[in-house]
């Protein structure tokens, strides 16, 4: 069940992320600016991201558990609770991004070109942030019973649609008009919304699991509702601290000068290339571990964790290989600056080495702890270790020490290093079972 799950996961994750790798290859190959200004706003989209995947995550803590047992009508409730909670953050963001895009642009760069793509990028990828919460709380509803299958169909559909879109209008080809940046925003929304539209027709005709158009999806109790809020407030804290880090990380690069934020963008888009195979693992592990604590095997349950850990590691390494092997032909793809060119090259050199401590850190603390309802660890962990220890050492990298470039990424990805620590003695006091369902 494991390998299975990673494999699903892990093709839909490359390939959902594709979706966004597309405007970055395309916008690389047409303009720097243009690139820069969507990777900008792509900080944006990260914050969206990593909310709705905090509510998924939450979402598959408790309804795995009641899978274990083969209870569906909770998992149908909670679905319902969990989705009204994201439509709320879809329309805040929304209205927030509508309000001030300038503004929050000029967070992440002080480049007037820049922002000015930026936000001609911003005015129509807003529209894509509630479609996007959707449709992954639903895919998210889908794994905790196991249906991994169909979110890779629907990453396929919506990479093709962004790829011809992009290809018809951000060049001008095919007799479309010439729009650029516009042109890779217009082509996410397709994808978006052809996402949004097979995940709901499938959940509507095909599924047999969770039914959840039968009935009583928004009928959760009380206690159901607070249960679920109880184990989601924390990961939802902890994902905001490090999702609102993140692109504070990002505008402290972005402020040192054009070719850092471009060098930036292109080496993180490949680190969060194969990031995906770890992100893959830690779902799968939450699926996994979830489903022991339901079935009350808590022998078994320690037992996967512990193959699971090793697991961790060993693919830590080898994506830390393949990362800085490929460097040279990836970044042959991009037309940098000869400085942002050689920029991007120390900094995915750098990627390599972190890639193993986050390949052991994020699966152990977000897969197997926190999928198994101790959400509190890691929000005091992100708490601790991104505003206490990494972003006061970033800014001090940065413009009291002016330390070079390279040294001030090390200290942005300095956490995924010393969290493997805490993690670990979590991890093996076993302290993190919790059982969650109600009976």
């Amino acid at each position: 069940m494991l390998f299975r799950l990673i494999a699903v996961i892990t093709l839909q994750n490359l390939v959902a992320y594709s979706v966004n790798m597309l405007d970055n290859i395309m916008l690389g190959g047409y303009d720097q600016n243009a690139l820069s200004g969507a990777a900008t706003v792509n900080q944006i989209f990260f914050l969206v991201q990593q909310l709705s995947l905090a509510t998924g995550n939450a979402l598959v803590a408790m309804a795995s558990q009641y899978w274990g047992k083969r209870q569906t009508e909770p998992i149908r409730q909670l679905t319902g609770i969990a989705l009204s909670f994201s439509l709320f953050l879809g329309v805040i963001i929304f209205a927030v991004c509508s309000l001030f895009p300038t503004e929050i642009l000029g967070i992440f760069t002080t480049s007037p070109e820049i922002v000015e793509e930026g936000a001609a990028y911003l005015a129509i990828l807003k529209w894509t942030f509630v479609e996007f919460l959707i449709s992954n709380l639903l895919i998210c509803a889908l794994r905790s019973v196991e249906t991994v299958n169909i979110a890779f169909w629907i990453s396929v559909v919506s990479l093709v649609s962004n790829g011809i879109c992009n290809y018809a209008l951000i060049f001008g080809h095919w007799g479309f008009p010439e729009l650029g940046v516009r042109g890779a925003a217009c082509g996410t929304l397709v994808a978006r919304t052809l996402e949004l539209m097979i995940v709901l027709v499938y959940l509507a005709k095909k599924d047999k699991k969770i039914r959840l158009f039968s009935g009583g999806m928004f009928s959760g109790s009380k206690e159901l509702t607070l249960a679920l809020a109880k184990v989601g407030g924390s990961i939802l804290l902890s994902s905001s601290v490090w999702a609102i880090s993140v692109p504070m990380q990002t505008a402290i690069l972005g402020h040192l000068s054009s070719d850092a934020i471009a060098a930036n963008s292109v080496s993180s888009t490949f680190f969060q290339y194969l990031k995906v195979i770890v992100v893959a693992i830690s779902s799968a592990s939450a699926v996994v571990i979830g489903k022991d604590i339901g079935l009350g095997n808590e022998r078994r349950t320690r037992s996967d964790a512990r193959t699971l850990s090793v697991i961790d590691v060993c693919v830590g390494v080898v994506l830390a290989l393949l990362l800085f092997i490929l460097r040279d032909p990836l970044l042959s793809m991009y037309r940098l600056t000869d400085e942002a060119m050689v920029l991007s090259r120390r900094f995915m050199a750098i990627m390599s080495v972190v890639m193993v401590g986050m390949s052991y850190q994020m699966p152990v603390s977000s897969g197997i702890i926190q999928g198994s309802g101790d959400s509190k660890f890691n929000m005091c962990m992100n708490l601790i270790s991104i505003w206490l220890i990494v972003m006061p050492l970033s800014f001090l990298t940065a413009f009291v020490w002016k330390l070079p470039v390279e040294a001030v990424v090390l200290a942005v990805q300095s956490d995924q290093f010393f969290k493997c620590i805490p993690v670990f003695l979590r991890f093996r006091s076993y302290k993190w079972i919790h059982h969650l369902t109600q009976s």
